[in-house]
């Protein structure tokens, strides 16, 4: 857990010393938001939000999906997520430094990307930020749950890409123009 990690053992396992963790992160909650960002930006790059003219909206939205169940379904986000859970309450500053650099920001970007997609007539959304909300949610769906909580097993590759294209397959008949 983040309590239980200091940062003389980051530097070990990192094989640095503590003052180049310091130098370069400056705390412990520094370099626990910089790792979320860049977990997120491995799965979901910022070009991902960005839709090349041309480009089917369902192909971006297909990309945005995949990446995000991917990400919410990897083992660092499933233990980051119950360190969260198992701190709740006991350090909102940390809990908010988490949601800003993961789950908030992924929100924004997503809005950005149907506000795009809604000028371009690709799209008839009536509220982005409510309806981004309701894509990622349906995205997570019951098996992350169960993942969260110890008590189902990581979806096949086959099960995950079928739940994906179900989701933009909804997504698209209620938004579709």
């Amino acid at each position: 857990g983040f309590d239980g990690t200091s940062m003389d053992t980051i530097a070990r396992v990192a094989e640095v010393s503590k003052l180049t963790v310091y130098s370069h992160f400056g705390d412990k909650e520094a370099l626990c938001k910089a790792a979320v960002e860049s977990k997120c930006e491995q799965q979901m790059p910022a070009d991902l939000f960005q839709v090349p003219p041309g480009t089917p909206i369902r192909t971006a939205l297909l990309a945005i999906a995949q990446g995000f169940h991917g990400l919410i379904h990897s083992p660092e986000s499933l233990s980051l997520h119950r360190m969260m859970i198992a701190n709740a309450g006991q350090d909102a500053h940390l809990a908010e430094l988490f949601f800003d650099a993961g789950p908030r920001k992924t929100l924004s970007d997503f809005e950005r990307f149907l506000n795009q997609a809604i000028a371009a007539r690709q799209l008839d959304i009536p509220d982005p930020p409510h309806d981004a909300q309701h894509f990622f949610c349906l995205l997570k769906g019951t098996a992350n749950f169960c993942l969260l909580y110890g008590c189902g097993e990581r979806l096949s590759e086959a099960a995950a890409e079928e739940h994906v294209q179900e989701v933009v397959g909804l997504f698209m008949r209620a938004y579709r123009p």
